[in-house]
């Protein structure tokens, strides 16, 4: 026997590589079959967890406007204006001015006729006079028992008599001018003058009516129209936006597309307790007379002192047991439910007091199962305008 066998024969090599080609052949067979699949079941779940976020579409605060909403009634009245009564009875002998003439200080309107005031200031004169000459005989008499005195040819209770009766003629001298004086100011007054500079817009009078001093009806009616006072009642809520110095802008309905520029001088410091509201002075020029005194205007305030709040649309409030809510959108797209203190509503708009700010964003109409915590994909990522502004 041979102890060394013969070795076996090697395979063929033939036949090797068509066992790796079948082998990468299954392999690329797996691949085609399992990858599309596998590729499809993430994709599926990728859509699954895309879809079950909520998309919403986000808004921010913006900071109101100056504009303090709708105009107010407001009553226009002159400047300065007096009724002009006479201070002298009399008859009006004539008058110079009528309604509608624009007057000066100190200028003649009428002239009234006094013959009774003319005959006591005569009669006044005349006891002045009177007066005078038995001042100065008192005077010579006191004079002359003051010399006698000297040689004791007169007592001095005769002489104390003569030194008082002199002191009792100079006071009644003094009484008579003063009365001269009262009549004679009084006469001035037939001559009716304006008081200042103005409008005559009433004339109650004419040529021979009897005048009655003091008692009697008016004569004139005198209004200074430039610049002019405006009066308007703020309500409770806008009353610390106003101040002296701010602008309001006045219109009138029987002068269309004109506006006139008002500035507040003064408000009355407190709140009618009646109606609410602060009543509010402003002055307005009216160098061509365009305003009439007495007229209804409507004043818009387009200025504010007080800091411009927040306004943000009513489509993003949530009302719920725990009160006013608003869903804020954070950096990581979690919701933050945010309570909220609410101001004036301007309709589409509301005030915002507390609780958002002009960076955050907030939720337009939210959905109903929105809860803190949630998760969210922005529609419109950076979208901070507020629609409704």
């Amino acid at each position: 026997m041979n102890p060394n066998p013969p070795a076996a024969a090697p395979p063929p090599v033939r036949l090797t590589r068509i066992g790796l080609v079948v082998i990468v052949l299954v392999l690329i067979g797996l691949v085609i079959g399992l990858v599309p699949r596998w590729l499809a079941r993430h994709k599926l779940i990728a859509e699954t967890r895309t879809d079950a976020v909520v998309t919403v579409d986000v808004v921010s605060p913006t900071v109101s406007k100056a504009d303090l909403g709708t105009p107010l009634p407001a009553e226009v009245q002159a400047f300065m204006e007096a009724s002009i009564h006479a201070r002298a009875s009399g008859y009006l002998k004539s008058w110079l001015v009528d309604i509608g003439a624009v007057v000066t200080n100190g200028q003649l309107l009428a002239e009234i006729d006094t013959p009774e005031l003319d005959q006591q200031l005569a009669q006044a004169k005349a006891q002045l006079d009177q007066a005078n000459a038995a001042l100065a005989l008192a005077k010579i008499t006191a004079d002359r028992w003051t010399d006698l005195l000297k040689t004791a040819s007169v007592s001095e209770q005769e002489t104390a008599e003569k030194t008082s009766d002199l002191a009792l003629k100079q006071a009644d001298v003094a009484a008579a001018k003063a009365n001269v004086r009262r009549l004679e100011d009084l006469k001035s007054f037939d001559r009716v003058t304006a008081l200042f500079d103005g409008t005559v817009t009433v004339r109650n009078t004419d040529i021979g009516q009897l005048i009655a001093a003091d008692s009697g009806p008016e004569l004139f009616h005198l209004a200074q129209i430039d610049p002019l006072r405006v009066y308007v009642r703020v309500p409770q809520p806008m009353i610390h936006a106003i101040a002296p110095g701010q602008a309001a802008e006045l219109t009138f309905q029987e002068l269309p597309g004109k506006i006139f520029t008002a500035t507040v001088t003064s408000t009355a410091g407190a709140v009618d307790a009646s109606s609410r509201t602060l009543l509010v002075e402003l002055q307005v020029p009216n160098p061509h007379g365009e305003i009439l005194a007495g007229s209804y205007a409507q004043a818009r305030f387009t200025q504010s002192v007080a800091p411009n709040g927040l306004t943000i649309s009513d489509n993003v409030l949530i009302f719920r047991a725990q009160g006013m809510q608003a869903a804020v959108v954070g950096p990581d797209n979690k919701v933050q439910l945010r309570s909220l203190k609410l101001g004036r509503d301007f309709g589409n708009t509301v005030e915002i007091l507390s609780g958002l700010a002009t960076t955050d964003r907030v939720i337009l109409n939210p959905p109903d199962a929105i809860a803190d915590g949630m998760t969210v994909q922005v529609a419109e990522p950076g979208a901070t305008k507020n629609p409704a502004q």
